[in-house]
């Protein structure tokens, strides 16, 4: 599978108010024309960046996940995107991967925003998640994880006497980032494609949450050069676009700084 096709929702979101998104999201998803085989939805799109779980979370099994599964299955992507959930009596910001037959794969936020306060009301995750899609490897992360190079870094191996191999190949993050720290926000997508020799993907929220924090978007796509595909900054936007196998191989064949990497294993 040389191509890979990703379709964007930046949007704003109605804060606290699932019937309300789920409801906005589902008119947005269903319109989509193109083809495609992913969508993906920003950070907690049920609810905003909320921090009352205790009220808002739900369980794997619960209103937001059916929904996730059903439009899934009707429009036969994958769809992809966090949200609160309660597993075990803990709380989680969880991407959920849904996939069109219903299954699904899921990646806790390893790194919760203490800045924000959601260290205090969610749990940490303690694995990454590696998604599978046609040949394609796909590293899944929520908004603050961008901050920390280690986490994304591609693991070539332990063993440097092996033939190393790259962990994966499109790194797909998913934001509620604020406009005050958007140049951050920017430039770790750009560092983190090139530093990985991987397409990023990174899908934010547009507009005023309840806190007043307001969002400017700025998803974009980048490729393994770090070079900007695609860029949409305060507009609510709908985008799909087409990522090439072949190129990701012609940047890693011609350039294999990826090779050179410190051998390493996250434990």
């Amino acid at each position: 599978m040389d191509k890979l096709i990703i379709t964007t929702i930046q949007t704003d979101l109605h804060w606290e108010n699932k019937v309300a998104n789920l409801e906005m999201l589902g008119t947005k998803i269903m319109g989509i024309k193109e083809k495609t085989n992913i969508v993906v939805l920003p950070e907690m799109f049920s609810t905003g960046f909320t921090m009352k779980p205790e009220l808002l979370a739900e369980k794997m099994d619960g209103e937001t996940i059916a929904w996730m599964r059903n439009i899934a299955r009707e429009k036969g992507i994958i769809l992809a995107g966090s949200l609160s959930i309660e597993d075990e009596g803990e709380y989680y910001n969880r991407f959920v991967w849904m996939l069109p037959n219903g299954q699904h794969g899921t990646y806790d936020k390893r790194h919760c925003f203490s800045l924000g306060g959601e260290n205090e009301h969610y749990a940490p995750g303690n694995k990454r998640t590696i998604a599978s899609v046609g040949g394609w490897k796909i590293n899944l992360q929520i908004c603050y994880d961008l901050r920390f190079p280690v986490w994304a870094r591609q693991q070539t191996g332990a063993d440097p006497e092996k033939e190393p191999t790259p962990e994966y190949d499109l790194l797909i993050n998913v934001a509620n980032w604020p406009e005050r720290r958007i140049h951050h926000w920017k430039t770790l997508l750009q560092a983190r494609a090139i530093e990985n020799q991987c397409f990023v993907v990174g899908v934010n929220r547009v507009g005023n949450d309840g806190n007043g924090l307001y969002h400017s978007g700025d998803s974009m796509v980048i490729d393994p050069l770090g070079q900007i595909l695609y860029h949409q900054s305060k507009e609510e936007d709908i985008h799909t676009i087409i990522l090439e196998k072949s190129q990701l191989d012609e940047v890693r064949t011609r350039l294999p700084f990826w090779k050179d990497g410190d051998h390493f294993l996250l434990v």
